[in-house]
This record gives structure tokens, C-alpha cells and sequence, in this order.
């Protein structure tokens, strides 16, 4: 494990007194009720400098958090598929702009939902105002587009396209595959022309880019993360499907309650990562796994794609594309985060303004996080990678929580002393 090699701080740079503040944020946040517990993890230079287990990973039974317990990750899923995707670019088997109806023909031919415009009272229209009708896509989505969250396919929240997106969700049996899902998902309305907005696909679109790398490979989305990135890197404890036998690492996901924190009841897809028994493996957001596990998966893109050993599993260039900002200057916010000072890449938000964004991380810093409060950066500047990983249920209305990594990141850079 990582957390068994964790050096000095001062070997890599670091105040191990400064660095130190950390637990002190964490612990803050517990005593307030606002998590049970959390697992922080530092990188720099390569090497471990901080990784830690803070309060409980339940609390009815008074368990406490261990550094090898195993978190729900949610959308901290994508930027994995992103990397699949990029391992299958690099074969020459897939473009980036190419329709994702060259390997999957159900994604043809799609239609945009489009807000009926306001009529005079003396028009005669069928057109009702404050509803919507569908008009033809004016191209294909690509699969960048899926990538970045810019082809408008799932992401909807109002309108014809959103109440497909949740009869889709809700008509998915429990034996239902990424091959038996995903071409139902091209009968849903996209919410925009594609490529003219950004607008986030909670499951949709990255369940498609795993498809793809299905269709592509020739092996399921878990057989070939595990042959192509697990296996090498060492991530022995992540999953689509948690294994029985392991279910009592994973930590309960509490809801905040009237009287403080509560065990909360995971839905949809956010519950398919507990589930032994599923089939569908989400990119979306199916993945469980550790912080040492994804701290191996940063350390992996800190370094440019290429192992601790020396084995490359991905190109310094190709790294250097998915944290480049590929949305432009497109408007793009999220009600459950503070993204000033962010562009988009691929499958990460990327820092492109650090004074806008109010972070002492360094330009180019990329990551994503997930519903249950995890998070995560990849700073190649200052070689550093980052982990949070907390189970709060998804709760838009607690501003309190939204604190927490920001202030968990600031006090690991402040830490700093080379």
C-alpha cells in the first residue's frame, strides 16, 4: 500500500508541521457534524507525504475511518474512462472527432429538444408556450463531445429530454449491461446542438465513451480497466461491483438530518457500486475504490503517463490533452460548485486562472470529483496530486461541505517550503 511508504516531508519539499493543518481542517468539519470522517492523501515529487484516516467510517458501530476503506467515487468514475478512451486513441482505433455513430449507428440521426418560442396572441400555432418541441441535431456528437460534456446528450434538468433521461433510468432492469443500455440512450432528446453549450452528464455520456471502449476492445469496460490500468498500476481495491467479501471496508453515506448526520440510502446508479449482483458498469459513476488506489491513478497522469518503474501506459502528450481546456470560452457553472477560474478538458475541470479561482494550486492543476463529497487534483507544476474522499449523500443545499476540499487543498500547498 501507499500509506506504507509515506515519507518525510520535509524529503519532498514539504512542512510536515505546515502540512499537518490538514487534519485540523478535517477534524473541524467533524466536530460540526458535517462528515464522519474522511481519508486525505498528499503526493509530491512522486512520493507520499500525508495520508491519513479521520473519524469514522460509521458511526451506529463507532467504526473507525482506516486508510484502506473503500469509498463510493461516483463521478471521480470519468476522468478513468477518459483515460480509456485516450488508451484506445493512442492505438489509432478511434479520432476524438468522429461521430460516436461510427461505432455505435443508434447514435445517428438524434434529435434537440428546442424551447417553442413566444407567439402574438393573433398567431395561429400548435407551438405552446414554455414547452418544447424537437428539431434535427444540426451534426452528430463526437465522442470529444462526450468527453466534455458539450454534446447535450443526458444532461438535461427540464423538458421532453430530461423526462426521457428519467424514464430511461427507471425502465433499466437489473440484469441491464452497457450494451443492452446504451443504444436506448440515443431515443433521448439532446438538451442542446451539440458542441454549442456545456452542460454536465451526470451518466449518460461517459456511459457511452465505456460502451465505446467495449465496442472497440472487444472486452468489457472492467475487464479491460483491469488488464490495462488496475493490474499495472496496482489498484487492487477498486471496483465496479464491490466483492461481498469486502463490503464491510466500504463506509456508510450519512445525510445531514434535523438531528445531525444520518445513514443516507444511495439510488439509481450512485447504488450500483454496493450491488454484487449488477452487471451495468457504469463510466458515468460506478466506480468504489481507495485513496491509495487513486492516488496511483494521479500519480500516473502527475507523471505524464508513465509508472513509478518506468512502463508508460499513456503519452506525456496525450496527458497534456486531457488537461488542456477544449470548451473554449463556453459559459459553463455547476450549482455544487465553485468552477471560477476553471475551463473544461477531458473528462477534468482544468485550472486555467488561479486568482479567479482563489486557489493557490498552479495553472494546469486538473482533477474531478464525485456526488459523495470526493475529490481530487493533479498539479503537474508542482507535482502534486491530491485526495479527499468523505460519504455524504448529494446535497446541493450544504454550502458548509463545499468548504471542505477547498480548504484541505489550500492547506496542503501552504505547506509548501522548498
Amino acid at each position: 500500500m501507499i500509506a506504507e511508504r509515506v515519507v518525510s516531508p520535509e524529503h519532498v519539499g514539504l512542512s510536515a508541521s505546515r502540512l499537518q493543518r490538514i487534519d485540523s481542517v478535517v477534524q473541524s468539519f467533524i466536530d460540526r457534524g458535517t462528515i464522519a470522517g474522511a481519508v486525505t492523501l498528499v503526493t509530491r515529487h512522486g512520493q507520499v507525504a500525508h495520508c491519513t484516516a479521520h473519524g469514522a467510517m460509521d458511526l451506529a458501530s463507532g467504526r473507525p475511518m482506516q486508510t484502506d476503506t473503500v469509498f463510493r467515487l461516483a463521478s471521480m468514475t470519468k476522468p478513468v474512462i477518459a483515460v480509456a478512451i485516450l488508451m484506445v486513441l493512442e492505438e489509432g482505433k478511434l479520432l476524438l472527432t468522429e461521430p460516436v455513430s461510427e461505432y455505435l449507428p443508434a447514435f445517428k440521426d438524434l434529435q434537440v429538444q428546442v424551447p417553442n418560442p413566444p407567439s402574438a396572441p393573433w398567431t395561429r400555432t400548435s407551438l405552446a408556450p414554455g414547452e418544447y418541441h424537437l428539431v434535427p441535431a444540426q451534426r452528430e456528437i463526437t465522442i470529444k463531445d462526450l468527453l466534455t460534456h458539450t454534446s447535450g446528450l443526458g444532461s438535461a434538468t427540464i423538458g421532453p429530454a430530461a423526462a426521457a433521461s428519467m424514464e430511461l433510468m427507471s425502465a433499466r432492469d437489473h440484469d441491464a449491461t452497457l450494451a443492452t443500455a446504451v443504444p436506448r440512450m440515443a431515443r433521448v432528446p439532446l438538451s442542446f446542438q451539440p458542441g454549442s453549450a456545456w452542460e454536465y452528464s451526470p451518466a449518460f455520456g461517459f456511459d457511452v465513451l465505456a460502451h465505446l471502449v467495449e465496442v472497440i476492445s472487444g472486452q468489457t469496460i472492467d475487464v479491460f480497466l483491469q488488464q490495462r490500468l488496475f493490474e499495472p498500476l496496482g489498484m487492487r481495491d477498486t471496483f465496479f461491483h464491490v466483492p461481498a467479501e469486502r463490503l464491510s471496508r466500504v463506509a456508510t453515506a450519512y445525510e445531514r438530518g434535523p438531528d445531525g448526520l444520518r445513514p443516507g440510502t444511495p439510488g439509481g446508479v450512485l447504488a450500483l457500486s454496493t450491488d454484487p449482483s449488477s452487471r451495468y458498469n457504469s463510466g458515468g459513476g460506478g466506480l468504489a475504490g481507495t485513496a491509495d488506489d487513486y492516488a496511483r491513478f494521479g500519480l500516473l497522469l502527475a507523471a505524464g503517463g508513465r509508472l513509478e518503474g518506468g512502463e508508460r501506459l499513456l503519452g506525456r502528450r496525450t496527458v497534456a490533452l486531457m488537461a488542456s481546456n477544449h470548451i473554449g470560452d463556453l459559459p459553463w457553472d455547476r450549482p455544487v460548485s465553485d468552477l471560477r477560474g476553471y475551463r473544461f478538458g477531458l473528462g477534468v475541470r482544468v485550472l486555467d486562472d488561479p486568482a479567479a479561482a482563489s486557489t493557490l494550486a498552479a495553472r494546469g492543476t486538473f482533477g474531478w470529483a464525485g456526488a459523495f463529497g470526493t475529490n481530487s487534483w493533479i498539479d503537474p507544476a508542482e507535482e502534486m496530486v491530491g485526495i479527499m474522499l468523505i460519504q455524504r449523500m448529494p446535497d446541493q443545499t450544504d454550502t458548509t461541505l463545499r468548504h471542505l476540499f477547498p480548504r484541505i487543498q489550500t492547506a496542503a500547498y501552504q505547506a509548501i517550503d522548498d
